[in-house]
This record gives C-alpha cells, structure tokens and sequence, in this order.
C-alpha cells in the first residue's frame, strides 16, 4: 500500500510547537530514511530542506547520488526513494535538552511509521544511537566508527548507520557508497510473506 501524498515537505503535516521547523522532506514512498540530529548540527534552518545549507551536508548529498540515493544534490535535492528527516525538527541557537528531544520524540516516530522505509540510515552518534535502541534489538557496541557503513537487521528495517559527514575521511565517503550500492543489487525489501495463510502456494508480501 503506497501513501497517496506527493508533498515533498512535510507531507504528513507535522505541526511541533517551536518557531522554525525544519519538517521531512523527500519522497513519501521511500525505501531510504536519513535521519539526522537537529537543524543546528546536519543544517536546513535557512531553506527549511534537513541535509541543506553546510558544507558537510553537501558533502553527504554528493555521496547519496553517487550511491543512486538522490536524483540531483541541491537546496532542495531531487528526491526519488529517499526521506530526509530529524530526530529533533525545531531549529534553534540553543542545544535541545534531553526533554526537547523526548517531547520530539511522537512527531519522528509517528513520521518513521508513516514512511515505513525499509532502511534507515542514522547519520551520527545520538541518531544511531536512538534508532538501534528503538527500532532494533542490537546490544553491541554502537562506536559510530566501528558501526559506519554496516548492516545491522533492525525489527522489520534494515539499518545502516552512518559517521557524521563532517568527520568523514575519503575511504569513510567511499565505503558508504559502496554499502549501500551493493544494497541495490539485491532485494533488501523488508516484507513478510502473508501467503501462507492462504489457499495455494504463491507468495503475498507486504510491508
């Protein structure tokens, strides 16, 4: 079942309470969800696009084309299969406290779902760090460093957490492309195959 909005920003309407809102952006149908800290750490404040604005961030957007992630890189990038969102939407000069992040926490999740990805991909520590603790059943050691461009079988993702790009080396920029186009050349779709609840024996899969 596909969602029926074409809206690229904030296509599920989330309305936090906080002065600018950096909302998702990108492809309603995705496979691929980025997800980032906060407007101040991964950009976007001034063009309201997450991933924008930095020269990190264009850094990142470069690697995502190279890797067939994004159609075009730019302010706003052209999107096809891929979501850009934060765990902390509102942009602000101030760092958002542990209590910003867990008021947040009901609009990323409620978006996370409505995508339904079948990957994400955390960019930095406290976003792999959230997302392997919510949405996996990992217990290892979550070194960003140690974890950056590997797969990790998430409940019903699969996740690929990612260094911050500001930090990347050129071999840490190349083995991200290299992970996730060899994620491409095979099916890495996350569905469950309701067909043997049915009569025969094709398959019925869905997400």
């Amino acid at each position: 079942m596909k969602n029926v909005t074409h809206r690229r920003s904030n296509p599920f309407g989330m309305a936090p309470d906080c002065e600018v809102t950096v909302p998702g952006y990108g492809d309603a149908n995705a496979h691929f969800h980025v997800i980032g800290d906060h407007p101040g750490v991964h950009g976007g404040a001034d063009s309201g696009v997450p991933f924008t604005g930095t020269s990190s961030s264009e850094r990142f957007q470069d690697a995502l084309v190279r890797a067939n992630l994004l159609e075009a890189a730019g302010t706003p990038p052209e999107m096809a299969k891929t979501y850009f969102s934060y765990l902390y939407m509102c942009a602000s000069e101030s760092e958002p406290t542990a209590a910003d992040y867990a008021d947040m926490e009901r609009f990323f999740d409620s978006e996370l779902r409505a995508i339904t990805a079948h990957v994400l991909l955390p960019v930095g520590q406290r976003a792999t760090d959230h997302v392997l603790a919510t949405y996996s059943a990992y217990d290892g050691v979550t070194d960003i460093d140690e974890l950056h461009a590997s797969e990790i079988q998430g409940a019903g993702w699969l996740i690929y957490p990612i260094k911050d790009p500001d930090e990347w080396t050129d071999a840490d920029e190349q083995e991200l492309i290299d992970a996730l186009v060899a994620l491409q050349q095979r099916d890495y779709r996350q569905q469950a195959d309701l067909g043997r609840f049915l009569p025969g024996s094709d398959p019925y899969r869905v997400r």
